[in-house]
């Protein structure tokens, strides 16, 4: 499927199919190209917890809500910001590149994000807004449908994964082959709302 079809056919499925799985090489690809997503001085502040044990998805579930796709979905995949990737041997984001360029970018990262604990968190959620919108975009291409949740007990969820210190849930991706088609969209605003030139 091609990219724009993607964007067209994507949506928040809310019923998946128990029977159908998604392949390991399916799934390794969404994910190879979820690492290739934009993210601030290539920080990949990103971490993903994939929840493939069945009791751990009952648990999950409770802390939704019952939200019947947790348990339902093909793939569970939790995304997490990590605030202090940003510190965490930074050297390793610029690795690939010339001495005299990480001489400079290294100090550059440390004072932009030094002591500004909400650039912080913000970054690394818009890191995982980016990651999360192409693992939906890549399920999608391959024929996969997908749900970004946000409605679960964020203390609950990160209890039961163990979530350290420093990081934050971002999201729920629920990944598989939807039992019944998504509703038709409830009403998108026009592009002429939404895109002004110059300023408001």
């Amino acid at each position: 499927m091609d990219l724009f079809s993607a964007i067209e056919a994507r949506r928040a499925t809310k019923h998946f199919s128990s029977d159908d799985r998604v392949s390991e090489a399916d799934f390794e690809r969404i994910m190879r190209a979820v690492l290739l997503s934009p993210t601030s001085y290539n920080i990949q502040h990103w971490r993903f917890v994939r929840v493939t044990d069945p009791q751990q998805r009952l648990r999950i579930q409770e802390a939704a809500w019952g939200q019947s796709q947790i348990t339902e979905a093909a793939e569970l995949i939790i995304l997490c910001a990590d605030t202090q990737a940003w510190r965490d041997n930074p050297q390793r984001y610029w690795a690939n590149t010339r001495a005299e360029v990480q001489a400079v970018m290294l100090p550059m990262l440390e004072a932009f994000y030094e002591g500004k604990e909400q650039l912080q968190r913000d970054e690394a959620l818009r890191s995982c807004g980016m990651a999360a919108q192409t693992l939906m975009l890549a399920a999608k291409a391959l024929g996969y449908d997908s749900c970004p949740m946000i409605g679960f007990d964020s203390e609950q969820v990160a209890d039961i994964i163990n979530l350290p210190p420093g990081h934050l849930i971002s999201m729920v991706i629920t990944v598989g082959k939807a039992s019944k088609p998504a509703n038709p969209r409830a009403g998108q605003l026009s592009l002429n709302e939404v895109l002004l030139e110059n300023r408001f």
